[in-house]
């Protein structure tokens, strides 16, 4: 009897080898992050792609068997990360909390705000409201881990146990740590969205695509993360490979951008292209005019551009806008003292009120004055990258 008992204990009921255990806890973290990524984030937070109800109610139940997170509340919170992001209001900003506690404490930061009722009453609109949802994965959400425990032990037996642990820290350390923290802290950027968002790798193979969190910021709704050549989504690969089986329905996936040949002015085919590409037209003016500029003074001053330490280079992206103080009195410095470089990152200054101008026909008059202006300039970087800006277009809709 003792040895029947230890000897369940030590194998559970399959007896399986280190590499089926293995096998086993790749299959079912990556089950879990699908079920996060796919599910939780862009088909109920996002609206950017539609499961098929078997498949949907497959990734809810696992959710709740493997992390306790109930859709609702997931949903409402990085909606509100979304809406607050980088202000005192957003649950989880590196720029808030500091990285070190959202990186080792980011569960802790989703759990106040996942309990906070307005929050959830605010931002968890549409998310599932049936029976099941109401009597058992919202109400018990404790219970799927628990339920998860039990079946592991009696498969695994202590293997089962530390099995179960590693799925219980799957969660909170890639999603509530390191894309939440790492994903405001450190990385590439493709876009120069309003937030410090990043991508981790351009490759997002381990943990569903959430790594390449910068593309995300830029364009929210869109069912595709990856959004360069070099770039490899696995969650939407899921995703075509489910549509292919007409288990899925894409829903929005980020624009793609047309570059027209003959425009004279900007016209409101390029109002709309230039706010829908927001993101990328700032981009393109840091990488295209600010950045060649730099290097050009630096190099009539017989300077090497690493003189610039790269922290004033990068806030050149973004207007200083996270400087301290001190940095904002360097940068002014910096500016003050290259003549040429703060007349293009006056002209960004410009772009921009000229974008943020809510009246259609307003914000056409100031983009066209701005382009007039930035052609006549004299500075070669800045009347190229006004002459592209003004053939921006949307791709004609397909059929």
């Amino acid at each position: 009897m003792i040895d029947s008992i230890l000897n369940f204990l030590a194998h559970g009921l399959i007896h399986a080898g280190l590499g089926s255990l293995a096998l086993y806890l790749l299959v079912v973290t990556q089950l879990t992050i699908l079920s996060v990524t796919l599910y939780l984030h862009r088909s109920q937070a996002h609206r950017g792609v539609d499961f098929h109800p078997l498949i949907a109610h497959f990734f809810r139940f696992w959710a709740w068997l493997t992390t306790a997170m109930v859709t609702r509340q997931w949903v409402a919170v990085h909606r509100k990360h979304h809406a607050k992001v980088e202000t005192i209001e957003d649950p989880h900003s590196p720029m808030v909390f500091g990285i070190k506690r959202v990186f080792w404490q980011g569960v802790e930061l989703y759990r106040v705000a996942a309990n906070d009722k307005a929050t959830e009453e605010k931002y968890g609109r549409g998310t599932p409201d049936d029976w099941i949802e109401r009597n058992l994965y919202a109400r018990f959400p404790e219970a799927g881990p628990t339920l998860l425990a039990l079946v592991s032990i009696a498969l695994f037996g202590f293997w089962g146990l530390a099995i179960w642990a590693i799925q219980m820290l799957w969660i909170p350390f890639w999603a509530a740590g390191f894309v939440n923290g790492l994903g405001h802290w450190w990385g590439y950027r493709n876009f120069e969205s309003s937030d410090t968002s990043t991508n981790l790798s351009p490759w997002g193979l381990w943990i569903g695509g959430e790594e390449l969190h910068n593309n995300h910021h830029a364009f929210p709704s869109s069912a595709k993360f990856a959004l360069r050549r070099f770039e490899v989504d696995i969650g939407w690969v899921v995703i075509r490979l489910l549509a292919a089986l007409r288990l899925a329905r894409v829903l929005r996936v980020a624009p793609s951008l047309d570059v027209r040949p003959n425009v004279h002015l900007p016209d409101a085919e390029t109002l709309r292209a230039v706010l829908t590409h927001r993101f990328h037209a700032l981009t393109d003016y840091y990488r295209q005019v600010i950045v060649p500029t730099l290097k050009d003074e630096a190099a009539l001053a017989s300077e090497r551009v690493r003189a610039v330490p790269a922290k004033l280079r990068r806030a050149l992206a973004d207007g200083g806008r996270w400087l301290d103080g001190e940095g904002r009195q360097r940068l002014q410095a910096l500016i003050e003292h290259r003549p040429t470089l703060g007349t293009v990152v006056e002209y960004r200054a410009r772009l921009l009120a000229a974008l943020d101008q809510r009246v259609p026909e307003q914000a056409l008059r100031n983009l066209q004055q701005w382009v007039r202006e930035a052609e006549a300039s004299g500075i070669a970087v800045l009347q190229q990258y006004a002459a592209r800006l003004k053939a921006y277009a949307l791709p004609a809709a397909a059929g």
